[in-house]
C-alpha cells in the first residue's frame, strides 16, 4: 500500500513539475529555439505526447492514464471473464454493447498489475488502491498535465543538446516514446535542447502532419486538443440521445425533401427504438398493416449521427439515411441528411 502511494505521488509529481517556472532563464533566451529548458513549453509538449497511452482499455478500467496488464479476471455485467490477451477484449465489448441504456459494471479480481503513464508497473491489491490511481489520473487531467493522445510524434527524431553558453554539446536520436519520456523527465535543468526539425506527427484521425518548429508543434497540439474535446462532447451527446430514443415513443413530425413535407405518410405510425439497436414502426390505426422493422445506430465524430435502416415499407425506406443531429431534446429530435442538408426529418416524442 505504501509502495502504491509512493508511486501514485511520483506520478503526480512527474506531471506537475513541468508547470513550474525557471527564473534563471530570461525572456530573450526563451525565444531562442536552442534554449529549450527542462521546464519549457516544448519540453512539456514532448513529455506529454510521449507518456504511456493507457486509453485503449478505457472500456475496461475507465482510466486513460494507465492500463491493466493481462491476464486479468473481471465480472462484467454479472458475467465472469478471464482476459488472457487483447483479442479477448471483444468478449467484454460484446457484453457491454448488448444493451445500449443499461448500467454497465466491471468488477476486478485483485491483485492485478497496471502500467502507469510514466511507464511504471505497480501491483494493485484491492479496489481502494485502484481508486487511488483513478484519483491521480483525474488530478492530472484537471491540471491539463495528462498524456496527449491526439497527436503522436513519428519516431525517430533527433534532439540537439546545448550548455548554458548555448554551445552544442551533442545530439540524441530518440527511437521510442518511452525513451523520449525518460529523456525529457531526466533532462538536466542546467542544459538546453532543440528538436531537429522538420518532424512529422500522426493525428488521432490518421492524418500525418509536418511540423517545422516549436511554435508549429504547439499549434498542432492546441488544435488537436480542441478537436478531441469536441469529439468527447459529441460522444456524450450521442449517449444522451440514445437514452432518449430508447426511453421514448416517437412519431414523424416533419419529413422535408425537395421542399415538400410528406409527414402525412407517417401519421398512423409510432416509432419505437429498442435498446438492442432495433426499431419498429407500428400502425396504431389499422391493425392489419404489418409493423415495419428496422435497425438504428447512434454514432459520433465531431457531430452526432443517427443511422436508420427500415425494410418492407417504401415510405419508411425513404428514411434510410445517415442523419446528422441538428438538435435534440426529450420532446423533439431534428435531423438533416449527412449528404444533402435540404433533406430534413423531425421526430417528436408522443
Amino acid at each position: 500500500m505504501k509502495n502504491l502511494k509512493f508511486l501514485t505521488a511520483l506520478l503526480l509529481m512527474s506531471v506537475l513539475v513541468f508547470t513550474s517556472c525557471q527564473d534563471e532563464i530570461d525572456e530573450e533566451m526563451g525565444d531562442n529555439p536552442n534554449t529549450n529548458s527542462a521546464t519549457s513549453p516544448t519540453a512539456n509538449n514532448l513529455e506529454r505526447t510521449s507518456r504511456y497511452d493507457g486509453s485503449f482499455d478505457d472500456f475496461l478500467d475507465g482510466i486513460s492514464c494507465s492500463s491493466i496488464l493481462l491476464p486479468v479476471t473481471a465480472t462484467v455485467n454479472d458475467t465472469q471473464i478471464t482476459i488472457i490477451s487483447e483479442s479477448d477484449y471483444n468478449l467484454v465489448l460484446e457484453i457491454l454493447g448488448e444493451f445500449t441504456n443499461d448500467d454497465d459494471s466491471v468488477e476486478f479480481q485483485f491483485p492485478l498489475t497496471v502500467r502507469l503513464s510514466n511507464y511504471t508497473e505497480v501491483q494493485v491489491a484491492n479496489q481502494a488502491e485502484f481508486e487511488e490511481i483513478m484519483d491521480a489520473c483525474e488530478e492530472a487531467e484537471a491540471q491539463a498535465e495528462d498524456a496527449i493522445n491526439c497527436l503522436d510524434i513519428d519516431l525517430p527524431i533527433t534532439i540537439l543538446t546545448y550548455d548554458v553558453n548555448v554551445e552544442q554539446t551533442g545530439s540524441v536520436v530518440i527511437e521510442s516514446e518511452e525513451q523520449l519520456f525518460n529523456f525529457m523527465t531526466n533532462f538536466d535543468e542546467n542544459a538546453f535542447f532543440a528538436v531537429s526539425y522538420p518532424i512529422t506527427a500522426t493525428l488521432s484521425n490518421g492524418t500525418t502532419v509536418e511540423i517545422m518548429s516549436d511554435a508549429d508543434l504547439q499549434a498542432q497540439i492546441t488544435e488537436c486538443l480542441v478537436n478531441e474535446e469536441a469529439e468527447e462532447e459529441a460522444e456524450e451527446s450521442a449517449d444522451d440521445l440514445n437514452d432518449i430514443l430508447v426511453d421514448g415513443l416517437f412519431k414523424v413530425d416533419a419529413f422535408i425533401n425537395a421542399g415538400v413535407d410528406t409527414a402525412t405518410d407517417y401519421t398512423e405510425f409510432t416509432i419505437d427504438f429498442a435498446n438492442d439497436m432495433t426499431v419498429r414502426a407500428e400502425n396504431t390505426v389499422n391493425a392489419t398493416v404489418s409493423d415495419v422493422e428496422g435497425t438504428y445506430e447512434v454514432a459520433s465524430e465531431m457531430e452526432v449521427f443517427l443511422t436508420l435502416s427500415f425494410s418492407g415499407n417504401a415510405s419508411f425506406e425513404l428514411l434510410n439515411k445517415t442523419w446528422e443531429v441538428s438538435s435534440f431534446s426529450e420532446s423533439s429530435i431534428e435531423l438533416k441528411s449527412s449528404t444533402n442538408a435540404a433533406i430534413t426529418l423531425v421526430l417528436s416524442q408522443i
